[in-house]
């Protein structure tokens, strides 16, 4: 037998034409590491000269992967209320899955009627409840009642209602106690989506937007969101974990292990869709460890006052009205229709407003769409952010303003 050759190249699988993979040696790894760590820190002391928006055209990620994962939150309890609905009618079986409904209001986000689908639900029982201003866009306990009665009475299995605690589009707040009474009438789900504004409940003033929350079933929040932890952290938070594991559990022979066995510890496979996942619980171990409970209560709070100021100027100027009340740290306003401007001009001169601000790259405003109005949103959130920012930004607001409706 011989003996193994010492040069490397001197077999090889690939054509003579094609280089061989090459790791890269320890004095490149400290290079690239040491350039990294020095365009963080240039980034994060110059952050304030860049532009808000990056200067690309869309379409030119297109050779990368960009596959956008659903909400995985909302769907591991989706899935698992579509489960429990199945098991605890015995008249319902796989085969009359477009019996069960799911519910929400139409302020909730876009993730939770995307899950829908995924979970196996028909799109034609989805719904989707109106709001209005008289509720604060927030969701209406009568007319969510209403709505399961009538589902119940034409044959349809109620099966999950989403909350939602401060909605991506106008902060909305839904009831979470009186939701979760409706809801206790049918034997469904209830799950409370509060991934922006769960962050703010660690500061007592605004737990009350969660009272009831005792009596849901799951309720979901996101650190990424608002409490300084990079993209993507989500915590979920079930009440019974075994109605959640039974519908997700998978046991090959090839992941069975002995911790498993003893009941001791949680697996994670059984919680979620995927089998694997990265440590994200890490990332946020260290915020709270860095930070610590006052400071990321000031750090809450100091948005909050920010984002009040900048509702105080926008109340202050009678060319603009707030269209939602604040609840946390995001402002809804626009330009009002007034004199002999229709509320389709000043739609379109709210559209143009945005376009004109967000060209000068000094500032980024995005809109919704609430009771059929064209809506700026303006949000207070990252870490060095400071009110000589909201200042800045609302004087351009009113700079801009001026020059597109003199």
């Amino acid at each position: 037998m011989g003996s193994l050759d010492t040069n490397p190249m001197a077999f090889s699988a690939l054509p003579n034409d094609k280089a061989a993979f090459e790791p890269l040696n320890p004095e490149d790894v400290r290079a690239y590491l040491h350039k990294a760590v020095d365009f963080i820190s240039d980034y994060y002391t110059n952050v304030e000269s860049m532009p808000v928006l990056p200067n690309v055209k869309p379409g030119y990620l297109q050779d990368e992967l960009s596959a956008s994962p659903t909400s995985e939150a909302m769907l591991v309890t989706l899935v698992a209320a579509r489960d429990a609905a199945l098991r605890r009618s015995g008249s319902v079986g796989v085969a009359d899955l477009p019996r069960l409904t799911v519910y929400a209001a139409d302020q909730t986000h876009s993730t939770f009627f995307k899950a829908c689908r995924l979970a196996g639900f028909d799109p034609a029982n989805i719904r989707s409840i109106p709001t209005g201003s008289e509720t604060d866009y927030g969701l209406d306990p009568t007319k969510l009642l209403e709505i399961m009665q009538a589902d119940t009475d034409a044959g349809l299995v109620p099966t999950y209602v989403c909350a939602t605690v401060g909605t991506t589009s106008s902060n909305a707040v839904d009831p979470v106690g009186a939701v979760a009474d409706v809801a206790a009438l049918f034997n469904v789900w209830v799950h409370v989506d509060a991934a922006y504004a769960g962050s703010a409940c660690i500061c007592p003033e605004f737990r009350h937007h969660l009272d009831g929350v005792e009596r849901v079933d799951s309720i979901s929040m996101s650190p990424h969101k608002w409490l300084l932890t990079c993209l993507d952290c989500t915590c979920l938070y079930v009440r019974d974990a075994h109605r959640l594991s039974d519908s997700l559990e998978t046991n090959p022979e090839y992941l069975k292990n002995d911790a498993t066995d003893s009941g001791e510890v949680t697996d994670l496979k059984d919680m979620q869709v995927g089998v694997g996942r990265r440590f994200r619980g890490l990332k946020l171990w260290m915020v709270m460890r860095t930070y610590g409970t006052a400071k990321l209560q000031e750090h809450i709070r100091s948005d909050v006052a920010m984002a009040k100021m900048f509702e105080d100027f926008v109340r202050a100027d009678d060319r603009f009205e707030v269209v939602v009340p604040r609840n946390f740290a995001l402002v809804c306003f626009r330009i009002k229709a007034t004199g002999a401007m229709t509320e389709e001009d000043a739609d379109e001169a709210n559209r143009v407003l945005m376009e004109n601000l967000n060209k000068t790259g000094k500032a980024y405003l995005a809109h919704t769409v609430v009771g059929d109005r064209f809506v700026l949103r303006f949000a207070v959130g990252s870490s060095l952010q400071e009110e000589r920012h909201v200042r800045s930004a609302w004087d351009l607001i009113k700079k801009t303003t001026s020059s597109i409706m003199d």
